[in-house]
């Protein structure tokens, strides 16, 4: 590992160095669907400090785009999210942050406490969600924030999928559709850039403050496709929910995801074009490198004071470190061998972490197979499995076009005659939920008795 450190550091310099421009205004770190991975916590802190200390004077801030919490992580859920809230503050000692709401805010405390205790940190919240038993927001719906000599104004938005919130906290949720609530009040809260065309040139605009446009949604992919002909040209527009991670420019608008489980970070680089407009660079990186010293600490001391034995134990192995894509493909064959099928599909959202080498424990194994449900099968033609395939398997090169939002990891065979029907087998969300992540004509799938999609990750996991 030694010997592959140092040739990595410099890669991930030059990229930098590249994408970076040479005279930035300021920079925003902006990252989504964080889930509670205490893994990576201390290293974001840790590259925080690294990037202020890298460009002294720079103005820098954070945003998170939703879903910083996670119920399902067993020490955030029996600390009450207490890493989520140290983050939260750590990241505000360093700079101004804001946490956009996602649907998972809410995973330790109902939201109005959720909202009160972030802002005790220092961070700030942005939001879209009313009280419904109020009628009143629970956070504002924008907020200023000074970059330098710039200010930007930061919309925060979220999804209206009230199943995707704790049950608990459900009934107090009023819910708006996110394009016609943007529909209603992006006039009023965007700045639109009033430019004389004949003005166009640095020499006459000369660098007066910008105002700055920041929208963060926390929607998904289908609906911001909505949102983006709403915004004013050369908006910052964040996107998140469906962990995915991609970088799409709209003109000098740029929209972007930023991966999940803190394993990326998008670093946008404010600077001005030939005519003196703002102008965004989006470019992402790894969360690795020094951890803070204090995150470190804490996140230790939470975890062995939560951590039981059942946690520890060995579940399974691996031959080799898993990334989360890996992982999904590695389950969804799981589900193909456990049923005798020819394919195997489950959606990504069911995947947090990926694997370690070696032994895996229960609370690593926990954190990579989110959720557990019965297995399903079906039968489809060939080109509809073709179909099916392709469309598969994202990575952060996938042309726009084919981002439709959640989607499938899945295996299949090499060859496929699409005149002949196969068996493919998939988790029970996926085939509830079968016009979503298989399109029509929706299929008729039928349940596997006895087997959940746990019980066959594992068993692909004890193979040789």
């Amino acid at each position: 590992m030694r010997f592959r450190a140092v040739p990595l550091l410099v890669f991930f310099m030059l990229i930098r160095a590249q994408a970076a421009p040479a005279q930035p205004e300021a920079l925003v770190l902006v990252l989504g669907d964080q889930h509670s991975a205490y893994e990576r916590t201390a290293q974001l802190v840790g590259l925080v400090d690294r990037l202020k200390a890298e460009h002294p004077g720079l103005p820098l801030a954070v945003i998170l785009d939703g879903d910083t919490q996670e119920y399902g992580n067993v020490i955030a859920q029996r600390s009450g999210g207490a890493i989520d809230f140290a983050m939260y503050a750590a990241l505000a000692k360093r700079a101004p942050t804001i946490v956009n709401l996602g649907n998972r805010e809410p995973e330790f405390h109902d939201l109005a406490e959720t909202v009160r205790r972030i802002e005790a940190t220092g961070a700030r919240v942005v939001g879209n969600i009313r009280n419904r038993q109020t009628g009143e927001p629970f956070a504002r719906a924008a907020l200023p924030l000074v970059l330098g000599a710039h200010e930007a104004t930061v919309v925060g938005l979220t999804t209206d999928r009230l199943s995707t919130y704790r049950v608990a906290v459900q009934p107090s949720l009023d819910l708006a559709n996110p394009v016609v609530w943007a529909q209603a009040n992006f006039p009023q809260l965007l700045q639109v850039e009033r430019v004389d065309p004949d003005a166009l040139d640095r020499k006459r605009l000369g660098d007066k403050p910008l105002h700055l446009n920041i929208v963060v949604s926390h929607a998904g992919i289908t609906t911001d496709r909505q949102l983006l002909p709403l915004v004013p040209e050369g908006t910052l527009f964040a996107g998140a929910h469906d962990h995915q991670r991609f970088i799409e420019p709209f003109g000098r608008t740029v929209y972007f995801h930023s991966g999940l489980w803190n394993s990326h970070v998008s670093l946008a680089w404010l600077d001005r074009d030939g005519s003196g407009r703002a102008r965004w660079t989006v470019e992402q990186v790894p969360v690795d490198g020094a951890a803070d010293p204090e995150m470190a600490a804490f996140i230790a001391g939470v975890t062995a004071a939560h951590l039981t034995a059942a946690d520890r134990v060995v579940v399974g192995r691996t031959t080799g470190a898993l990334t989360t894509p890996e992982a999904g493909r590695l389950v969804a064959g799981a589900l193909r061998t456990a049923t005798g099928a020819e394919a195997g599909f489950i959606h990504n959202t069911n995947f947090g972490a990926g694997l370690p080498a070696g032994a895996v424990t229960r609370l690593q194994f926990d954190a990579c197979v989110r959720f557990e449900g019965k297995v399903f099968v079906a039968e489809v033609e060939g080109a509809r499995l073709q179909a099916l395939l392709a469309a598969a398997n994202l990575t952060p090169e996938t042309p726009f076009a084919q981002r439709k939002g959640e989607f499938n990891f899945g295996v299949g065979p090499e060859t496929i005659d699409p005149a002949r029907t196969y068996r493919i087998a998939t988790a029970e969300y996926t085939a509830r939920n079968t016009d979503r992540y298989f399109g029509a004509p929706a299929i008729a799938w039928r349940e596997v008795p006895g087997l959940q999609v746990k019980a066959a990750a594992l068993a692909a996991l004890a193979a040789p």
